[in-house]
């Protein structure tokens, strides 16, 4: 009987409940909002890279290496020699090597030299595999595959041909116009590195640098695509290796092996640990982020609580009439509270049901803007901030509730002077 009552109360009063479930729900879709990408960005930051055992780069510190093997931020500050690839990548324990060479870039976009294994052995999210939206992975010199942000953003298709600039600035005076590059292929959107990345066989880095010396062309050492295919264009130097090992019980053994490696100074990493130290750093910011939504839920909340109020100097006439009839302080005290419960209830109701529709009709472009693979699915945390605003909304509505439990029906009845 009292949610009837208290629904129909509500309707009669249709435009400023409305209001307060509006406020609610945009506070709610915030809040969700913030919480799915928080939860969605932290699962895509661990897994920017899986099934992938061990990282091997040059000896320097292992969030350094992570970031400029798998993130593609900031430089090595050494190459491995091929001869050490090779080393390792015919250990018994090994079951995959995929080398990486870095250090061109293509209007701000990093330029990455590998082999064609690097489509079948990189894994993304949960043991994701790479996909192609249009095209293959390159399989010849001066082919490139492009991720999907710099196929989207720059408007490449196949067939274009791109030019690669020596060095990592967005804008190079070095560049290699004699040697273009034709795209053979873009990849599907991964919200990881790959998507802002461009990628090249490991001959083909090394036959845009013949005849260079310290990052510049030097006169009259420019060579044909004949002279290219007759070449050995095996690379001296390679920037980090990406291993996957047979059993995953010879890791820490071959980590250790790799760290005493004797041809060179090498450091071996797991890239879970690594990605745990720098979730350390990168982390607090999605506590703001949380902080900020709830203070924006805090404000919608005051609002319906003002509303409330507001209502309460309009409905003393409502109640006592209701007092007149039979009901108590304390039915009072509970149909105004149920009024706070139903339209804190609508409310969340309708912002997760605007969030859920936001990410299923535009998730692919959010996805694009923000780089954050968003899933469909619903993380535990949502469960319990919708508990918790519940609970802030029915303890908004106890001030007024407190008002109407208060009013008497002499009081209700006389006008106020």
């Amino acid at each position: 009987m009292l949610i009837g009552l208290a629904w129909r109360s509500l309707l009669n009063r249709k435009s400023s409940a409305l209001l307060c479930v509006l406020t609610i729900a945009i506070s709610v879709t915030l809040l969700a909002g913030v919480e799915k990408i928080r939860h969605d960005m932290r699962d895509g930051f661990f897994n920017t890279v899986s099934g992938t055992d061990l990282i091997v780069g040059a000896r320097s510190g292992q969030v350094e290496l992570l970031l400029y093997s798998v993130f593609h931020l900031g430089s090595a500050t050494n190459n491995i020699r091929w001869s050490s690839y090779q080393t390792i990548a015919k250990d018994q324990s090994v079951d995959w090597a995929v080398p990486l060479s870095l250090g061109d870039s293509h209007r701000g976009f990093r330029v990455v030299g590998t082999s064609s294994a690097f489509f079948d052995r990189y894994r993304y999210g949960s043991e994701r595999q790479l996909g192609f939206s249009a095209g293959e992975g390159f399989s010849a010199l001066h082919q490139v595959t492009l991720g999907a942000d710099v196929a989207s953003s720059l408007g490449y298709r196949l067939g274009d041909e791109i030019v690669v600039s020596h060095g990592l600035g967005n804008v190079s005076f070095a560049q290699h116009k004699d040697q273009p590059f034709k795209v053979v292929g873009i990849l599907e959107p991964t919200g990881t590195p790959v998507d802002r990345s461009l990628f090249v066989s490991l001959e083909s880095i090394t036959a845009i640098h013949v005849g260079w010396r310290a990052g510049v062309p030097m006169p009259g050492m420019k060579v044909s695509e004949q002279q290219l295919e007759e070449m050995d264009l095996t690379p001296k130097e390679i920037t980090a290796v990406m291993l996957g090992l047979k059993s995953k019980t010879a890791v820490f053994q071959l980590q250790r092996a790799i760290n005493n490696f004797r041809g060179e100074p090498l450091l071996a990493i797991l890239p879970g640990v690594a990605l745990q130290e720098l979730w350390k750093v990168v982390g607090r910011a999605e506590q703001a982020m949380l902080a900020i939504s709830a203070c924006v839920v805090l404000a919608g909340l005051t609002g319906m609580l003002g509303v409330l109020l507001t209502g309460m100097e309009q409905r003393r006439r409502e109640l006592a009439l209701l007092r007149a009839i039979g009901a108590s302080p304390h039915h009072l005290l509970f149909l105004v509270m149920l009024e706070a419960g139903l339209l804190t209830i609508s409310g969340i109701a309708l912002g997760l049901g605007v969030l859920w529709s936001v990410l299923f009709f535009a998730g692919d472009k959010l996805q694009q803007l923000l780089g954050v693979y968003l899933t469909l699915g619903w993380p535990a945390s949502l469960g319990w901030i919708s508990l918790a605003v519940l609970v802030a909304g029915l303890l908004a509505g106890t001030l007024p509730a407190w008002r109407a439990w208060r009013y008497t029906l002499a009081d209700g009845l006389t006008p106020k002077n």
